[in-house]
């Protein structure tokens, strides 16, 4: 019994050393790690310039602000390309010159981006839409395109739908008052379908055929 008991206290000693021993070493280990974050910037869609080291494996194995890119020729360091702000506009009907004018929005002057035209990429001034929103479609306009963005459009004329085709109109607004009962005219026309194509305070109020630009009451 005795012989039994002293085996069983030398496993119990061997054991809590053995685990004691991994908890330190686990402490320790997760003392010890470091987070290593990627450089800001994205990689180049394409290398047109001499690597600063080739056969890098990660960002930090690059000397300064340079990424760790992957091109054909392998692994290189290449200095980031940053994305400006804004969207490239909608592009318009067929397609540009096919050559590469730009890779990146770094080599646009200005506030432009490298956009594509359809078959290369060219520098282009970002789309950007004026505020408002455009009426409602009552019925079904000409099959013509006016306009293809916002910045088609004069002043503060916005590039909605017909229905069919685009057209710049002003943006749907609803001005402050009321309309007063409907007026008689002799001709039945719209003169307007919402107060934004009406000028000043005047609202855009139904008359006995039709609407017209009127004073509110």
């Amino acid at each position: 019994m005795k012989m039994k008991s002293s085996v069983l206290s030398v496993l119990t000693i061997v054991m809590y050393a053995f685990f004691n021993t991994e908890l330190s070493v686990a402490a320790e280990s997760n003392a010890n790690v470091t987070i290593i974050y990627p450089k800001q910037g994205q990689c180049p869609r394409a290398l047109d310039e001499v690597p600063s080291l080739r056969g890098c494996t990660r960002d930090q194995d690059c000397p300064g602000d340079h990424k760790c890119c992957v091109f054909d020729c392998g692994a290189v360091c290449v200095a980031p390309a940053f994305r400006k702000p804004g969207v490239c506009p909608p592009r318009r009907w067929g397609a540009g010159l096919c050559a590469e004018f730009c890779s990146e929005d770094s080599d646009c002057a200005n506030n432009e981006k490298c956009c594509s035209n359809g078959c290369g990429h060219q520098c282009t001034v970002p789309y950007t839409g004026k505020p408002g929103v455009c009426p409602l479609i009552l019925w079904k306009g000409i099959c013509v395109e006016f306009c293809s963005e916002d910045n088609d459009c004069p002043n503060d004329e916005i590039c909605c739908s017909n229905g069919c085709g685009h057209y710049c109109t002003a943006p749907y607004t609803v001005k402050p008052g009321r309309c007063l009962a409907p007026q008689s005219t002799v001709m039945c026309a719209e003169f307007c379908y919402q107060d934004g194509q009406c000028p000043g305070e005047q609202k855009c109020c139904q008359t006995t055929c039709g609407h017209a630009c009127t004073e509110p009451c």
